[in-house]
């Protein structure tokens, strides 16, 4: 392997990165990056730095003497616009070209948005910087989307003393994730704080006076965070014969083509684990994800599948939410410890006849640690039901 390229310059780009130098690649490793900053850690965007807790600096994933010690051809600020798999070499936006015997692919996602002008979403550095400098007291805001990143944005601006509105088309928040009954008690925090929570509403487009809805209401805000999702970013592999369906598909060991990997948010890989396909949008997950294809890449031979437990983690209000797992399409839930009334709980899910996830509010993270032995050995659910009366 004499040349490796690696797009995308955030947790997932990073990870790969150091794990090829680690591993002893010392040949010439591009690592490509569009914004103009060094790679810098995103979840604390939407909590730590948006209530001005943190500022910017702190988020520097590496010191710039970490970055030089890696000896990166680093191209920051320029975008890949790109791929010609036959010749091996990724284009960039400046019109240059940057050949490659080994291509990790780690293009992350960017947010989905409505139609009109103004409105906010929180991906980068700068809309986190450029949303924390409009709130404050009485600012009236409007978030659409209750998912885990607006939530956690809606609680961080109620706490600033804004005026906060949370949109959600679906009937209750996150059901589709973590289930009704648990969706319910998280929204229960919004509640009780003031927050206006509106479920069932669908908006259409972004105004001069706030959001529209799909009846014509028009809802007033002074400002408009959009948070209903992202899209991964693969357009520039268009053309490319990359295969590519909601995020670069991969096999079992991250590699999409012959000596082309991908990893984090961007990478849909076949996780043998549970035996699905999986796109994650995990801080945790990103770093893990860049190694595992940094070691497929650079010896094949002893290459291994990668079948992770995923993790992640919310902060909202006094609520630190953790789970392990794949919750989505789950068949049934069950609290084993705790009461979903006090926000002290652990919640165990099923999947067919196996427990496929572990999600804990307010609880030491022991207690949901020792779950996720149970989602890796897929044990029964049989016994998780035992566990639920024992604790009852």
């Amino acid at each position: 392997m004499n040349r490796i390229v690696v797009v995308g310059a955030s947790a997932a780009g990073l990870a790969a990165a150091e794990t090829l130098r680690r591993e002893g690649y010392d040949g010439p490793l591009t690592l490509v990056g569009d914004e103009p900053l060094a790679p810098y850690d995103r979840p604390p965007l939407s909590k730590q730095l948006l209530s001005g807790e943190w500022q910017p600096e702190r988020l520097d994933l590496r010191t710039p003497a970490d970055l030089t010690a890696l000896g990166l051809d680093l191209r920051l600020g320029v975008r890949a616009t790109g791929l010609e798999l036959t010749e091996r070499t990724v284009r960039l936006a400046d019109g240059s070209t940057v050949p490659y015997d080994g291509l990790i692919l780690a293009t992350g996602v960017r947010p989905r948005r409505l139609p009109g002008e103004g409105a906010h979403v929180l991906r980068t550095l700068d809309d986190a910087l450029t949303l924390r400098d409009r709130l404050g007291p009485g600012l009236r805001l409007v978030v659409v989307g209750a998912g885990f990143l607006g939530a956690e944005a809606a609680a961080v601006a109620w706490r600033l003393g804004a005026e906060v509105t949370l949109l959600e088309p679906a009937p209750v928040p996150l059901a589709h994730a973590v289930g009704t009954e648990v969706g319910q008690v998280l929204s229960q925090a919004h509640l009780e704080r003031g927050v206006e929570l509106r479920c069932g509403v669908t908006v259409t487009e972004v105004t001069e006076d706030g959001v529209r809805l799909a009846s014509g209401e028009v809802v007033e805000a002074d400002e408009v965070l959009v948070a209903v999702g992202s899209l991964p970013n693969t357009e520039w592999l268009d053309g490319s014969g990359l295969p590519v369906g909601d995020g670069v598909i991969c096999d079992e060991y991250c590699e999409a083509a012959r000596n082309v990997y991908a990893a984090g948010d961007v990478a849909r890989w076949y996780n043998p684990l549970f035996g699905t396909s999986m796109r994650i949008e995990h801080r945790t997950h990103a770093a893990e994800q860049g190694m595992a294809a940094a070691r497929n890449l650079l010896d094949p031979e002893a290459r291994k599948p990668f079948a992770p437990v995923p993790y992640f983690w919310s902060d909202q209000y006094d609520m630190k939410i953790q789970a392990y797992g794949f919750l989505r399409g789950h068949d049934e839930v069950a609290v084993v410890e705790g009461d979903l009334a006090e926000r002290r709980f652990v919640a165990v899910y099923r999947a067919g006849d196996r427990v496929s996830g572990a999600l804990a509010v307010g609880m030491p993270p022991k207690v949901i640690r020792q779950w996720r032995q149970s989602i890796v050995t897929g044990a029964a659910w049989s016994e998780t039901e035992r566990s639920a009366q024992q604790s009852a």
